[in-house]
């Protein structure tokens, strides 16, 4: 039997269409590793722009190559890339937090002000920088989004924290004997799971578009890699004389975006019993006098 969770989050709309999206989406980067329709990177001068239809579902580009197999093998590195950002962005994020709420008082006000510092830098930006200096690597943008957003969820977390830190539950554990460590793993971290849900699914989407935008600007995968960005980039230059082509990596990146945020908001939906509280209140009819 599913979760309790899983069923109210398949209930939601948004929730599950987010869920099918990101499922459909990491099937195909899974099926990706072991099958494309054709080679990917399979250049066929003869097949040059060939409209969509069989054998080429979505056509070819300007070196023959299908496009619907560039897209399969691009999700691998959109998979990649934010569960990558995802898991840099959890470690940081759950750190910093800890170290923002449940540390002496000068220890907390020092890490207050190193969030502060580092979020005046744009991701995006120190991406960039470090590309220009070791070279694009997919490894760059998850480390610089997973960092810049794990320093996000911090922020938004250490509150959250202190706030479930002062409730008699865990004021009670500490009095029973449990350490800080045991304390955040039993009762904080889950308290704030729903606020953290919604920022990491939201690192995750900016990963994505992170990688593409750098991809597509030369600072992220190399050529050599498939990525959705470097199809984009190299679309866009005959946009004129074949738009077709330039839809399908466009709404790739966009659904996977857009699914990525309403799975974020769903679990939240799903697994916060304030919002369930309120839901039910909203929708339980009114007593007539």
């Amino acid at each position: 039997m599913a979760p309790q969770w899983l069923r109210r989050l398949a209930a939601t709309p948004t929730g599950a269409f987010g869920m099918i999206v990101v499922g459909l989406i990491a099937l195909v980067a899974l099926i990706s590793l072991f099958w494309t329709p054709f080679d990917p990177q399979a250049s066929v001068i003869r097949d040059r722009w060939l409209p969509p239809g069989l054998p080429h579902l979505l056509g070819t580009d300007d070196t023959g190559r299908d496009i619907l197999s560039l897209l399969m093998a691009g999700a691998r590195t959109t998979a990649f890339v934010s569960v990558g950002a995802g898991i840099v962005a959890t470690l940081v994020g759950i750190a910093l937090a800890a170290l923002g709420a449940l540390t002496p008082r000068g220890v907390r006000e020092t890490v207050a002000v190193l969030v502060d510092i580092l979020i005046a830098f744009p991701v995006l930006l120190i991406a960039m920088m470090i590309s220009s200096v070791w070279g694009g690597s997919l490894w760059v943008v998850i480390w610089a989004v997973g960092i810049g957003f794990g320093v996000n969820i911090a922020r938004v977390t250490r509150p959250e924290l202190r706030r479930v830190q002062q409730s008699d539950f865990v004021l009670a554990g500490r009095a029973s004997g449990l350490t800080t460590g045991q304390s955040l793993v039993r009762h904080l971290l889950p308290n704030v799971a729903p606020v953290f849900i919604v920022q990491l699914s939201w690192s995750m989407a900016v990963a994505v578009l992170a990688e593409a935008g750098l991809s597509y600007l030369g600072f992220g995968a190399s050529v050599v890699e498939p990525s959705w960005g470097i199809l984009l980039a190299d679309l866009q230059r005959y946009i004129g004389v074949h738009p077709l082509s330039v839809i399908w990596p466009g709404l790739a990146i966009t659904l996977t975006v857009l699914a990525l945020n309403l799975l974020g908001d769903g679990l939240r939906e799903a697994t916060d019993p304030t919002l369930r509280h309120r839901s039910a209140e909203t929708h339980t009819p009114g007593v007539v006098a």
